[in-house]
Formats: C-alpha cells, sequence, structure tokens
C-alpha cells in the first residue's frame, strides 16, 4: 500500500518539500501548454469561444477520479490515508462568487497567474500582488469573518454517499457529465468561432473520440470490479492489513497515539472545541469520579457511539490504566478512525501529575507548576468527592452566561446548537438563525406522583439527540420572557451529562433587540445516537435526604419560592409554609428587569447576596421551589456562576413535601 505524505505525517519534511516541487512544475507546465498563460484565453471561456478552461478543468477532476478509484480498487491505497476537505457551505458558495468575479475581471486565478507570471505577463503580476494583498487582509480582518469562513459546517461529507449511491455508479454519471461537458464545449467553439480560413480544414474530433470512449470505459470497469473494501472484509489477513498493522506500529513508535494529562488538563480548562473526551470505565466508577464532560462508553458499544466523531475532532479515551484504551484505540484505528488517543498513564496517572497535592509530592516543583496544579485541582476536583484538601475559589469553566455578539460570533460553528423556548407561534414567526424549538414541559412528567418532574436522564438524553445535539457541542439555551425555562433545560443538560452549555442574558429580546439576523426556516437536524446516561445524576435529592439534612446542622435549605408562600401567608398545594430550617430567598431577587425581560443580575451583585446566606464555598446546600421550575434557576447562579461546589436540587418540592402528610411543616401565619 502506498504510504502518503498525510498518512505518515512527513508533510513538513524535505521529502515532501521535492514532490510538492516536482508535481508544481509539472502541473504549471501543463497548464502554460493548455494556453492558460494567457488571460486572453482564460477570458474566452465567457464570450464561448475558447473553452480551454472548462474542457481542462473536466479533464483533471474526471482524471483524478477514476484515478484514485483505481488506487482504491487495486488496494495501492486506503482513503483513510488521503487528506479529505471537509464540506463548508457557506464559506464555499461565498468564496466561489468572489472566486467567480475575480476570474472574469482579471482574467487570471492565482494558479493560472502564477504561469503567467512565469511567461512574464505583467497583468499576472498585478493579479498576483493583488492575491498577496487580500490574503494579508483576510488574515487580518480574520475575527470579523470567522462566521463565514465556518458557514455551513458539514465536516467531510462524500458526493456519492450523500446522494445515496455507490462510488463506481457515481463516477460512471460523472464521467458521462465530462463527456458531455467536452462536446457541447466543442459545439459552443465551432458555433462561437470567427470563420475557418480557407485551406485549414475542419476541426478533427479524433483524439476526443478516443478520451469519451476511454472515459466510458474505465468507468464500466469500476462497475464491474468489487471495490477493494469488500475483499479486505472477506480475507481474515493480507498485504492490506499487513500495511496497515504497520503504520499502526509507526503511529505507536513515534508517540502519535497518546495524549499526556498536563495537555489534556490544559484543553479541558479551555472547553476545546472538537474535544472529545471518553471514559471506558464501568458506570459506578464513572458515576464516583471522571473528568469534566467525559461521557461513558461501554468498549463493546464504542464503534456505534464514536461514529458521528470519525475523524470529525479529537477523541481522548481513558480508564483508570492504560491496557483497556489501548485496545479500544487500536480497534478503532482499523476500523478507520484517525483522530483518537488514549490518556498516557490513564485516570491514575492524571491524578498523580496533574492533581496529586504539591505537599504531597515526593519532589520539589517550581512556583509556576505548583500555580498549574492548583489550577487544576480548582477546576477537576470542584464538588468531587476525592482526598485531598478542597480549594478554596472555583472559576466555572467558561462562559455560562453570554450575550448577543458572543453569539454572533459563534452561531454558525457546526458545534454550536441554540434552543429556543418560545411558545411556537413566536418561534415560527421569527427566530434565531438554525435554532431548535423546544417546549419545556416535553421535557418533564409525572414521576413519584409529582406530575412535573424532570423525566429521567435516559428519556433526556433521546430528546437532545433528536436534536443533533451531541457532547461536544455547545448548547445555547435562549428564553423568552422567563430566565428559569433556559435554567431547567441547563438541569436537564447537567443530568444527562452535558456541561457544555450557555443561556443568552436577556433571552431572544437580547438577539432581536440588536438588530441580529433573524429566520422562518426550520432547521434540519443531522440525528446523533443518545448517550447512555447514569441513573443517579448526583444532584438531585428526594425527601428522604431532606429529612436527614433537617437535623446535621450543616445543609442549608434554600426556598426560593415567593415570601407570602414561604410564610404561608398563601397556599397553592396541600399545606402552606415551608420545610422547618428552610430559609428563604426569592428566585425574582436574582433577577433584574431590562424593559419588560428579565435577565440575571451581575455576578459581583450576585456574590455578595449569597455570602450572607451561605457560608463558604463549600457549604451544603438543597434548594426547592413548589415543582423544581424556579429552584433550576438558583441552581444555576450557585453551581455554574458562583461556583458553590455542594449545590442540590430537590425537585419535587413543595407539591410533593405538602402532599405527604408525615412530613413536618413550619407555618409563620397564625390561624
Amino acid at each position: 500500500m502506498i504510504n502518503t505524505c498525510y498518512q505518515l505525517d512527513t508533510l513538513d519534511t524535505p521529502r515532501a518539500f521535492l514532490l510538492s516541487l516536482a508535481i508544481g512544475i509539472a502541473f504549471g507546465f501543463f497548464l502554460e501548454r493548455a494556453g492558460f498563460g494567457s488571460s486572453r484565453k482564460l477570458s474566452g471561456v465567457f464570450y464561448f469561444r475558447d473553452m480551454a478552461v472548462i474542457k481542462v478543468m473536466f479533464s483533471a477532476v474526471i482524471t483524478a477520479a477514476l484515478g484514485l478509484s483505481f488506487c482504491l480498487v487495486m488496494g495501492w491505497i486506503n482513503l483513510d490515508n488521503v487528506y479529505l476537505i471537509p464540506t463548508v457551505y457557506g464559506a464555499y458558495i461565498v468564496g466561489g462568487l468572489l472566486f467567480g468575479i475575480g476570474f472574469v475581471m482579471g482574467g487570471w486565478c492565482p494558479g493560472t497567474a502564477a504561469v503567467g507570471l512565469a511567461g512574464g505577463k505583467l497583468d499576472a503580476l498585478v493579479f498576483l500582488v493583488g492575491a498577496l494583498i487580500g490574503s494579508i487582509l483576510f488574515n487580518e480582518l480574520f475575527p470579523m469573518v470567522r462566521g463565514l469562513y465556518q458557514a455551513g459546517d458539514r465536516g467531510v461529507q462524500l458526493v456519492y454517499e450523500t446522494l445515496g449511491m455507490g462510488r463506481a455508479t457515481f463516477l460512471v454519471c460523472l464521467g458521462i457529465a465530462a463527456i458531455l461537458m467536452f462536446w457541447g464545449c466543442e459545439w459552443l467553439e465551432k458555433r462561437n468561432t470567427l470563420p475557418v480560413a480557407a485551406g485549414t480544414g475542419t476541426p478533427d474530433y479524433t483524439v476526443l473520440k478516443v478520451f469519451t470512449v476511454a472515459i466510458l470505459a474505465m468507468a464500466m470497469v469500476l462497475v464491474i470490479v468489487p471495490e477493494y473494501g469488500a475483499s479486505e472484509k472477506a480475507v481474515a489477513a493480507g498485504p492490506v492489513e499487513i500495511g496497515l498493522e504497520t503504520h499502526l506500529m509507526q503511529q505507536i513508535e513515534q508517540a502519535q497515539d497518546h495524549i499526556e494529562p498536563e495537555e489534556l488538563a490544559d484543553r479541558l480548562m479551555r472547553r476545546e472545541p472538537g474535544l472529545i473526551v471518553v471514559d471506558i470505565r464501568p458506570v459506578g466508577e464513572y458515576a464516583r469520579f471522571h473528568l469534566p464532560e467525559a461521557m461513558n462508553i461501554p468498549m463493546e458499544q464504542i464503534h456505534q457511539a464514536l461514529a458521528p466523531y470519525k475523524n470529525v475532532g479529537m477523541v481522548v479515551l481513558y480508564s483508570n490504566g492504560m491496557t483497556h484504551p489501548v485496545q479500544a484505540r487500536d480497534s478503532l484505528w482499523r476500523a478507520g478512525y484517525r483522530n483518537v488517543y488514549i490518556l498516557t498513564d490513564g485516570l491514575s496517572g492524571f491524578i498523580a501529575r496533574c492533581l496529586k497535592p504539591v505537599s504531597l509530592r515526593s519532589e520539589p516543583v517550581s512556583p509556576a507548576w505548583a500555580d498549574r496544579v492548583a489550577n487544576w485541582r480548582k477546576y477537576f476536583l470542584a464538588g468531587s468527592a476525592m482526598p485531598g484538601p478542597a480549594p478554596q475559589v472555583n472559576t466555572p469553566p467558561g462562559p455560562f452566561l453570554i450575550d448577543a455578539d458572543w453569539l454572533t460570533q459563534q452561531i454558525n460553528r457546526a458545534d454550536v446548537k441554540v434552543i429556543d423556548l418560545r411558545p411556537q407561534p413566536e418561534y415560527n414567526t421569527a427566530h434565531i438563525p438554525g435554532s431548535f424549538a423546544l417546549n419545556i414541559e416535553n421535557l418533564r412528567a409525572n414521576l413519584d406522583g409529582v406530575g412535573s418532574m424532570l423525566q429521567p436522564g435516559r428519556c433526556l438524553s433521546s430528546h437532545f439527540a433528536a436534536m443533533g445535539i451531541r457532547p461536544a457541542d455547545t448548547v445555547v439555551i435562549v428564553y423568552g420572557d422567563k430566565t428559569q425555562d433556559a435554567t431547567l433545560v441547563a438541569i436537564a443538560l447537567e443530568r444527562v451529562g452535558h456541561p457544555r452549555y450557555t443561556i443568552l442574558n436577556g433571552g431572544f429580546s437580547a438577539w432581536k433587540n440588536t438588530a441580529k439576523p433573524l429566520d422562518q426556516a426550520l432547521p434540519e437536524p443531522m440525528l446523533t445516537a443518545a448517550q447512555p446516561v447514569d441513573a443517579d445524576d448526583g444532584f438531585t435529592v428526594d425527601y428522604p435526604q431532606i429529612l436527614k439534612d433537617m437535623t446535621d446542622g450543616k445543609t442549608i435549605i434554600l426556598d426560593v419560592r415567593p415570601v407570602d408562600y414561604f410564610t404561608g401567608a398563601k397556599s397553592d398545594e396541600a399545606r402552606a409554609g415551608h420545610i422547618p430550617g428552610a430559609i428563604n430567598r426569592p428566585y425574582t431577587e436574582d433577577l433584574v428587569k431590562v424593559g419588560d425581560i428579565p435577565q440575571l443580575k451581575t455576578i459581583e451583585d450576585l456574590k455578595a447576596a449569597y455570602q450572607g446566606l451561605i457560608p463558604s464555598l463549600d457549604s451544603r446546600v438543597v434548594i426547592h421551589c413548589r415543582t423544581g421550575h424556579q429552584a433550576s434557576q438558583t441552581f444555576f447562579v450557585l453551581k455554574r456562576l458562583l461556583g458553590y461546589r455542594q449545590v442540590f436540587w430537590y425537585d419535587a418540592g413543595w407539591s410533593q413535601w405538602a402532599a405527604r402528610p408525615e412530613l413536618p411543616v413550619v407555618s409563620e401565619v397564625i390561624k
């Protein structure tokens, strides 16, 4: 099998440079021979007098397509060893239009201009200088055009797979299209060219006829001969498998199969887009402690679960040690995955190298390294049950609250999904481009007799999968006029182990009032498999736990209902009042109205308010309201905005507590 420079990761070596130089010289030579050194000849295509550009381009496309396919059929090349350019619809459309306009106006493209410059053409030099200046401007203005650069990113999409046909069938269709184009170009040239001078004769189509027969014959051969992939599955061992194993050994020898704990820690703290971390340990071990945003996948399900991420982003596998991740990584590599890595020394190594306190290490570390360890511990041990001194501060891992400008810059990313929680008629009238409509009541159900409980994790996971939300995606939550709608979705994402989310502060009005673009089209989700979810989310508590918390003297029970309902002056449940020992801070006190739309107060204001209620960031806090809806907002504020580490949510809330006569109630209203 041919080992490509891309496959061997040798694109920056002298050998790759020499190969590129030789290919470039040959490319320029043939372009010059085809007449591409003349802008007049190039511009002739727009007058249908000289169709050389079209004919050469189609010749290149069909030759490359047939040549690569024959190499695949013969087993000389594996498609995984070839760099496949991702499909970015928006950027390609706009770039194609700009390229076409430039071609019409200048008569050159960058490649043909280089050929023209080699022939001494002054206008080619002017065109190349302009292209250079444009490239510099693009680099300098990139932050402004980043959204366009990533607009419509769909990853690697093969045309024949998208059309639902085999490669050979597609090549036959492509060959027929090329033949029709060739003959059509000849007809246009003959029709629009000036009369042939006397004695020059008529055009000779012999070469074109031979070329036509050759294209059809080669395409039909590909239809008859089975693709190499089919025989590869049928043969237990052979030259291709040996080649694959050799390449696998080369990857391992060159240390291209793993990532160090320190590098992974930094990437996780940056919330790096496209990073997928997979914990392959048993569910119980995963529930006790796991790396943030890691999804738990049993080894027997790993091929199916990771199918959407094949050669997309970076996948890191880990377990306690390295044995099982190595086996899983090698299996995935043989299946064509080239973006899978293992965590060096596993989770045990990660804990020892990144999370072990400096004071317990056998060797002294530098002050700079001690600071890195402190930052890692603050991030990865927040709220965990792992041993070691608890950190004193907690920095939230990313922007959990954003504004419209942030969303504008990120909205065209393929890994950003927007959920709109407004009523369906409002959504249908106008919504943020690409956003999905979601009624929050679809996330709730009757559980344990309580009619408004958040659904189990497995059900929520299916909901989010139906919207095409993958573990590596950032979910942007947009509310209408109730902040707690957004935080209820946030707590649903927390339940399924997806903390990569953020809320648009001010909701849809914040977007609309800044004259951002709106849409009425319904997005088409790219369906993904529902992720396995542990039954215990780790933060939801029930009434037996509340009874214990009432007497331990350490737990703060925070009731966020309005004051009148807390005191018992008003009631819409079986009994009035509150849980003994609970304190009251209505959820509305965390909000400020901008116009008619509520949004959360500043971090500074929220921090000052809660410091008087909760002694420290390590205090145990249980939050409840009537049905869990309003309490989700306070949960979000404490856990994600202020960094409290032991925050719990009583979903059933006062609806359940008041309806159970055996549970104690305190009422401050004298009857």
